[in-house]
């Protein structure tokens, strides 16, 4: 006689139930953590897309900061004078240069994430956030990259390496934190009013000569109109990654409170206002 067949235990599916969010809904940051993995594919499509089928490839990460630099250097430190602090025109505008870049490209980016990713977003779910956080994500490749120029930079100009350089990944943080969180509201905005996409490059061109790049905030003498400037949330990043580069450079403390303290705001609302706006993405994409 054969012995009757057992049953095979059941296997429990989980079911997920997909609602619209409701007026201010709260950040689901368990279920952005599950699809951890999707984000790190965006962000490594993000990153092999954009040196696909071209000549030099990742090179275009360093040399995009680098012929800037170069062009900085003539015209603001050879023809204009303008003071550098005393260190060197190149390592001075390529330190500001490299968190500057993060912040651009993460900004302009994430900005017109959404609308680039429409077919994904209308064919299967998921947390949208992942997208915007993906194109920010993406440029800490650009970003490493560029450092090692940096410090081989630093080594021919014979610029001291002190242990502040610790502090690189911080500021480094900080401007994906700034970049991130002004994406959100361009991501969220861009959505329905397509102007956005047409404004975001001409914006961030103003930031940039508003932010310490081709300058010192050393600068502006009056505390009064420092304190204003410094709620710009690109200067402490830039002259907090310039202390953290360049020996006998004073920290600048208020400076890098207040970008932390504008950066977090940003995020926060950013995300607050991307969770409002998400329940019609996939209907006006």
């Amino acid at each position: 006689m054969t012995a009757p067949a057992t049953e095979s235990p059941a296997v429990s599916i989980p079911t997920i139930v997909i609602r619209p969010s409701r007026g201010w809904s709260a950040l689901n940051l368990r279920e952005l953590w599950r699809y951890r993995e999707l984000i790190f594919f965006l962000t490594w499509r993000d990153v092999m897309v954009r040196y696909k089928q071209t000549l030099l490839g990742a090179a275009w990460a360093i040399l995009k900061p680098f012929m800037t630099m170069v062009i900085f250097y003539f015209i603001f430190d050879r023809l204009a004078k303008v003071p550098t602090d005393g260190y060197p025109g190149p390592i001075f505008y390529f330190s500001g240069l490299l968190p500057w870049v993060l912040i651009q490209d993460g900004v302009t980016k994430a900005g017109n994430s959404l609308v680039t990713g429409a077919n994904l977003i209308t064919k299967v779910y998921f947390p949208r956030l992942a997208i915007p956080l993906a194109s920010v994500v993406s440029g800490s490749v650009d970003f490493g990259l560029s450092f090692v120029v940096l410090l081989v930079m630093m080594a021919i100009y014979r610029t001291e390496f002190t242990l502040r350089l610790l502090a690189v990944p911080l500021f480094m943080l900080m401007a994906l934190v700034t970049a991130l969180g002004v994406g959100l509201w361009l991501s969220a905005m861009n959505v329905t009013y397509r102007d956005v996409g047409h404004v975001t490059p001409f914006m961030v061109q103003v930031w940039m000569y508003a932010s310490p790049v081709v300058y010192s905030a050393n600068l502006i003498t009056n505390p009064l109109l420092q304190s204003l400037y410094g709620l710009n949330p690109a200067v402490g990043v830039i002259q907090g990654f310039r202390w953290a580069i360049l020996g006998g450079m004073e920290f600048p403390g208020v400076l890098v409170l207040e970008s932390v303290l504008v950066s977090i705001v940003l995020l926060w609302g950013g995300a607050m206002y991307f969770r409002r706006m998400e329940r019609s993405f996939a209907d006006v994409v």
